[in-house]
């Protein structure tokens, strides 16, 4: 049973945001420190990407845990909700499937694409070895 009206819970379902989001602007902070330029969602691309470097053809997306359904066992921010699950179940599974199409589309194109997940943006060292890698090779 929800523990909202369905106006309180529309209101703040409409707060969450797609882009421009907290992680996406730690994600953009830090690889803008480490010396790299982007343009931001790109919607002449499949899935919009969070991060573009065309002259490299690589794609970053900043993808939420719960949101996309990120399937680390250790990830402790990608649980179910306790209510709702026939929809929430679809909803979530949709997402993930959708962002594996994206995936499969931008790599026929050419495209490198590297998904960060919000969970992994405690360890910013590693997080910035990896892009940085991913971006060289």
């Amino acid at each position: 049973m929800d523990r909202l009206s369905p106006t309180q819970r529309s209101e703040r379902m409409g707060k969450i945001r797609s882009a421009d989001t907290g992680p996406e602007m730690l994600v953009r902070r830090l690889v803008h420190g480490l010396g790299y330029r982007f343009r931001l969602h790109r919607s002449d691309l499949p899935g919009t990407p969070d991060l573009v470097f065309a002259s490299r053809r690589k794609v970053v997306f900043v993808h939420g845990c719960f949101w996309h359904r990120h399937d680390d066992p250790a990830c402790r921010l990608a649980r179910l909700p306790k209510s709702r699950l026939e929809f929430w179940l679809p909803k979530l599974e949709g997402n993930k499937k959708r962002d594996d199409l994206v995936q499969k589309q931008l790599e026929a194109a050419g495209w490198s694409v590297m998904t960060i997940w919000e969970c992994q943006l405690r360890e910013a060292e590693a997080l910035k070895h990896r892009i940085s890698e991913f971006l060289e090779s």
